[in-house]
């Protein structure tokens, strides 16, 4: 074989490479829910605290289950205790980090939108667009709330655009009201209207 002959066969089994890659790789693209969006698709909403996480290699995947408790919810029935999995985590000497799914950490408060059913794990609507995290004001005492992906570009299909958006620095009380409000207009209007 020439030079020129491995030198072309090399090139061929780069670009294969690459194709493969291609082919291979996944991204995440989260397009942009809206609150009554988010509340619509959950089977519960829930104000919850973490306790741990196990993380686990099932069928080739990395998976991670944070356990919960339940401090207070709207919308469904949630046990005391439930259990979010969530794609990727820290498997062994494996790291599988899948973009837009939040991570918790232990004794941390978060409200959830969650869908699934009791029994069996939930799942966050949205990911981290149905994921906020709560801050207290050492001084004033007063809980804030602010959603996730208000820091992540999300798509926008109305603009057609990556843009920032969603709750921010929000009163907790308020963010309760709001929740209430938007699960108590959801059940007078019938859902062929929504």
């Amino acid at each position: 074989m020439s030079y020129a002959d491995r030198r072309r066969f090399l090139w061929i089994l780069f670009l294969i490479g690459l194709a493969l890659i291609a082919i291979v790789a996944q991204a995440t693209t989260l397009v942009r829910l809206r609150f009554q969006d988010l509340v619509h698709y959950s089977y519960s909403v829930a104000r919850v605290r973490c306790l741990r996480s196990r993380t686990m290699l099932e069928n080739g995947e990395i998976w991670t289950d944070t356990t919960f408790r339940v401090l207070w919810q709207e919308k469904g029935y949630l046990p005391e205790e439930i259990v979010v999995r969530q794609p990727g985590g820290k498997f062994l000497h494996l790291h599988s980090h899948v973009e837009g799914t939040p991570e918790f950490r232990s004794s941390e408060e978060v409200y959830l939108f969650l869908s699934g059913r009791p029994g069996r794990q939930f799942y966050i609507v949205g990911w981290t667009q149905g994921t906020f995290r709560i801050h207290r004001d050492p001084a004033s005492n007063v809980e804030t709330v602010t959603q996730d992906s208000a820091e992540i570009p999300v798509f926008d299909p109305a603009s057609e655009t990556f843009t920032r958006g969603g709750t921010r620095n929000l009163p907790a009380e308020i963010f309760e009201q709001r929740v209430r409000r938007e699960v108590f207009r959801q059940a007078e209007v019938p859902s062929s209207k929504r």
